[in-house]
C-alpha cells in the first residue's frame, strides 16, 4: 500500500492543477499500474477546489473505469472534500 500525503505539498488547501498532475504521473498512476493499494491522505487539508480533485484522479478513472475507486481510500477528508470527491467520481463515471 502506498499513502499520498498532501499536506506537505499542498498546505492547508489543495489548488494547485500541477502539484495534482505531478502526484497523478509520478504516484498515482504508476502504482495503479502495479496494481497497488493507495490512501490520499487529507490530514491537515481543509479545503480542494474540484479542479485539483478532477485533475489528481480522473485519468485513473478514464483508464481503469470506476474500479479504480476499489484501490483508492480517500482518509482524513472533511465533509466538503468529500462531496468535491463524489462530484469529480460521479461525473467521470457518467462521461
Amino acid at each position: 500500500m502506498i499513502t499520498i500525503l498532501l499536506q506537505p505539498l499542498v498546505r492547508d488547501f489543495a489548488e494547485n492543477k500541477d502539484i495534482a498532475r505531478d502526484i497523478r504521473e509520478k504516484t498515482l498512476m504508476p502504482a495503479l499500474a502495479r496494481a497497488d493499494k493507495i490512501t490520499i491522505d487529507f490530514a491537515g487539508v481543509n479545503g480542494a477546489t474540484q479542479s485539483f480533485i478532477h485533475a489528481l484522479i480522473s485519468d485513473a478513472l478514464r483508464k481503469y473505469g470506476s474500479d479504480v475507486l476499489e484501490h483508492i481510500i480517500f482518509r482524513n477528508c472533511n465533509d466538503t472534500i468529500r462531496v468535491i470527491i463524489t462530484i469529480v467520481t460521479e461525473y467521470m463515471q457518467e462521461s
